[in-house]
């Protein structure tokens, strides 16, 4: 595309801005570091990388033009509060306009009070109990995600999530599974089989094209130890799988868990396809939550932001771009209403976003509706009493299963009190999907049925409370996340990455870690840079 000339009547504000439309915040940065105004795009990029945030002083310290602009936030979940809070830290009048009743977005803490109407009108109470509540969107955080940065300067109290607990429950009645076993267990039979297999063709020859004789017997020494196996290189048990009786006084050494399942049956189980979760860079541990819930997080930004410039109950019906720059109209209370501001950052999920009128052109609706939601649901169940750590030992941590469930959490809050709130199920596409078009007794019934088979007849008679939420049918929301195929990087999703004249488009969607609030706030903070930068050049 030609790039637009300086001419007679044609003001250096006006160039940078057209500038920018045509080319995005790359091409601008480039030509304010080509005349001087600015540091250059390499400059801005690595600045970017480390995210410095917008200043008042700013306005002083590069170039001495222009003021804070006024911005309009399509959407209060974590993208549109990060947005709102980094740009007041500059002194810009934003307001962010939030459907829902309640900031946060897909950041949703139900507790004991809580009514909430799914999009086919069927509406839910809570029932929980003082202190007891889940989590029905996101539950955890990674030590190295930038929301804790967030937690750290807002306020927000953390503790430990228990991600992973060998006291944690495996069964796959699929695979022919009779009853659960512990983690610890089915660690120790995969390792140990594993360590097994490897040391017989270590010890047969296959695997010296690949070794050294000193490396075998490292890694001989390496796999006995590993896979706790004799002098033989037999696997044939060991007390990492567990104790029938625990050790305990004098006279009391312990038993340890006999019954050894055969190396086919432990395969045949399909147990070990859990491990490698735990590896994963966004699972492992230690893992963390807010104290009190997880949107304490998006109330601290609230606060932070000021709550007379969100508005909620705020259903956008129209995004325009004008010469100038944009109107957004809503409803509110029965009443149509109409924000005009320099800017907008749209942060709403793509597929609702595509369903909203817009003048910004077809190549972003096709890039829009590109995007395809997922779906997850959960259901909380308050006990009467914390059986699971009385008669099972457990403290927080997660079941695995390949029943419908999926997943089974159990609270990483409130240990050794009286009552507490497990996640019944937490899954995701197809199995999600049938519980969505179940009511919400039948979820219930079916989330307690299968429980008891896992946890027998207290998972029904110590039960208390309980709410299911499903993403596909959350209003303004209806889905989880997101797919894109290709990443958000891909051609197909262009025009999401650069401003639409006067519109940004931020969420996690548009990160390298969707369903994350770190994929949130840094798709965020990189609009934010841009749009500031943008302003400081007009």
């Amino acid at each position: 595309m030609a790039q637009p000339q300086v001419g007679p009547g044609t003001s250096r504000r006006a160039f940078l801005r057209s500038v920018g439309v045509a080319g995005g915040a790359g091409a601008m940065f480039a030509t304010m570091g080509a005349l001087g105004l600015a540091p250059t795009a390499a400059y801005v990029a690595e600045k970017e990388a480390s995210f410095q945030a917008p200043r008042r002083s700013d306005f002083t310290l590069q170039g001495g033009g222009g003021k804070p602009a006024r911005v309009v936030v399509v959407g209060g979940g974590i993208a549109g509060l990060t947005s709102a809070y980094e740009l007041g830290k500059a002194g810009y009048d934003c307001t962010v306009l939030e459907a829902r009743d309640r900031v946060g977005g897909r950041n949703l803490t139900i507790r004991g009070g809580d009514r909430l109407t799914d999009i086919n009108g069927v509406s839910q109470t809570a029932h929980f109990s003082k202190g007891q509540y889940m989590n029905a969107g996101p539950g955890r955080l990674a030590q190295w995600m930038v929301t804790l940065d967030y937690c750290r300067e807002l306020g927000v109290p953390i503790e430990v999530f228990t991600n992973t607990n060998a006291s944690a429950l495996i069964y796959n009645p699929g695979k022919g599974m009779t009853k659960p076993v512990q983690y610890r267990t089915a660690k120790a039979d995969v390792y140990g089989y594993v360590s097994e297999l490897l040391s017989k063709a270590t010890n047969a020859g296959a695997l010296d094209g690949e070794l050294t004789a000193d490396d075998k017997e490292r890694l001989l020494t390496f796999l006995k130890s590993y896979g706790s196996l004799g002098a033989d290189y037999k696997y044939t048990g060991t007390e990492h799988r567990g104790f029938a009786v625990d050790p305990g006084a004098a006279g009391t050494p312990g038993e340890e868990l006999g019954g050894v399942p055969s190396l086919s049956e432990v395969f045949a189980s399909n147990v070990g396809r859990y491990f490698s979760f735990e590896f994963g860079y966004d699972q492992a541990m230690l893992m963390v939550q807010p104290v009190g819930g997880m949107d304490q997080i998006p109330k601290a930004f609230a606060r932070a932001i000021g709550h007379e410039k969100i508005r909620t109950g705020a259903a956008v019906t129209d995004i325009k771009n004008t010469t100038d720059g944009v109107e957004v109209t809503y409803t509110q209370d029965g009443r149509t209403r109409v924000v005009e501001a320099d800017y907008c950052i749209a942060t709403l999920a793509p597929h609702i976003l595509a369903k909203t009128p817009h003048n910004l052109g077809t190549e972003v609706q096709t890039a829009l509706l590109a995007v395809k939601p997922s779906n997850a649901s959960k259901i909380g169940l308050e006990y009467k009493s914390r059986w699971w750590e009385k008669d099972f030992k457990t403290f927080g941590g997660i079941t695995e299963t390949d029943l419908d469930l999926d997943h089974i959490w159990y609270p990483s809050y409130g240990h050794l009190g009286d009552r507490g709130l497990i996640i019944g199920y937490y899954n995701t596409g197809a199995r999600s999907d049938v519980y969505s078009a179940l009511t919400p007794a039948e979820r219930l019934e079916r989330a307690v049925a299968q429980g008891v088979m896992i946890h027998g007849d207290k998972y029904r008679t110590e039960l208390a409370a309980s709410f299911s939420h499903q993403w596909k049918l959350a209003p303004y929301l209806e889905g989880a996340w997101h797919s894109m195929p290709g990443g958000p990087d891909a051609p197909a999703y262009a025009p999401l990455n650069t401003a639409q004249g006067n519109v940004y488009f931020a969420g996690d969607y548009l990160s390298y870690l969707d369903a994350w609030q770190h994929g949130a706030i840094t798709s965020a903070r990189k609009i934010v840079t841009e749009l500031h930068a943008r302003v400081l050049a007009s």
